[in-house]
């Protein structure tokens, strides 16, 4: 009979496993087929990454699985893709404006600025306080929009939805790609960061790299405040589940087993940021359904106990599934709130 019960239990969990990765991959399907950027219509040399003339304008979705941006000026980025390696230089409205090698792609945009007149201002931006929006697993900066609509109404501030390939590559290569961004902006910039899930994760290990393996551009010195949304700051045991079936790791990649498996010898590469953050985590203890993969109350993917980190100096719940913290209104409402504070503060330092 025990036996039967422990059989029950273990498909039930199999089955809620594939019903949320599915899930969570159905959010991307859509776009995922444009990301295949190696069509013989562009002709690409692979010894030499460069092109031939035959490059061509073409819409794209921005960066979904296989992107990850490392620098922005004037809406315009550079990205890396996580499978091939090759480069391209996206427009603000996404545009491919050229791709193939990185010091291709870095002399098209200098063209480029130079034909818009925009050499006077040599990192390409004239705002003082960036917002960096980082998405989380399996999701897109696409799945920030709304942030970034909140977020426009701050005065003298850029909004830059940070795009990574979040299940390619390790958390610690999403974290150098944000570093080179963030030192790629004027000196005098000021940060602040709004991250959803995995996102967080990625701006606490920019933050350890930068404490243990110095930092020149000065970047901690300049971030004023942080807001996690359903941060999986003490590992994620629903990443352990996944990790232990060694049936996923292909579709969920490294940086999921290092949120679940590898979190031990994971963590101590991690910070918490020595700037005012706060949390907001989704609580759905009411419902009479759990998650029988999270431990505890939760958001069916994080639970409030492994979202908490000391030191934060608010703590928020709302009713909201994990995937949609950061389309929910009030979570949006607090974290523009915390940001607006923090900013209000510096400027009146």
């Amino acid at each position: 009979m025990k036996n039967s019960i422990a059989m029950s239990l273990k498909s039930v969990r199999l089955a809620l496993l594939a019903m949320t990765l599915i899930a969570s991959t159905h959010l991307n399907c859509s776009v995922v087929a444009e990301e295949n950027d190696a069509s013989p219509l562009f002709a690409l040399d692979q010894e030499t990454m460069e092109l031939s003339p035959k490059n061509l304008l073409n819409m794209t979705a921005g960066g979904t699985q296989f992107w990850t941006d490392h620098a922005w000026k004037y809406g315009y980025r550079l990205q890396q893709n996580a499978l091939t390696g090759h480069w391209r230089l996206l427009s603000a409205d996404d545009i491919r404006v050229t791709w193939g090698s990185r010091k291709h792609c870095t002399e098209k945009l200098t063209e480029i600025l130079k034909d818009e007149n925009l050499t006077g201002i040599s990192v390409g931006l004239t705002r003082k306080h960036v917002v960096v929006l980082l998405h989380g697993l399996f999701r897109t900066r696409h799945s920030m929009k709304s942030l970034e609509q909140d977020l426009a109404e701050m005065p003298d501030t850029q909004v830059i939805r940070f795009s990574y390939a979040s299940t390619r590559c390790s958390i610690g290569d999403h974290a150098a790609a944000l570093r080179e961004l963030l030192e790629g902006l004027p000196p005098e910039t000021r940060f602040s960061f709004v991250g959803h899930s995995m996102g967080n994760i990625v701006v606490r290990h920019l933050v350890g790299d930068l404490q243990q393996d110095g930092d020149a551009g000065g970047i901690l010195s300049r971030c004023e405040s942080m807001v996690m949304l359903g941060p999986p700051n003490q590992g994620a045991a629903i990443a352990r589940r996944i990790n232990s079936t060694g049936v996923f790791e292909s579709v969920t990649g490294q940086g999921c087993r290092e949120l679940g498996g590898d979190w031990q010898k994971f963590v101590d590469r991690l910070a918490t940021p020595p700037f005012p953050f706060a949390i907001v985590a989704g609580d759905l203890s009411e419902n009479k359904v759990q998650n029988p993969l999270v431990d505890g109350a939760g958001d069916f993917v994080v639970s409030l106990e492994e979202a908490q980190l000391d030191g934060c100096e608010a703590f928020y719940t709302v009713p909201v599934l994990h995937s949609f913290l950061m389309s929910d209104e009030t979570a949006r409402k607090h974290a523009v709130e915390f940001l607006k504070t923090h900013r209000s503060k510096n400027e009146n330092a």
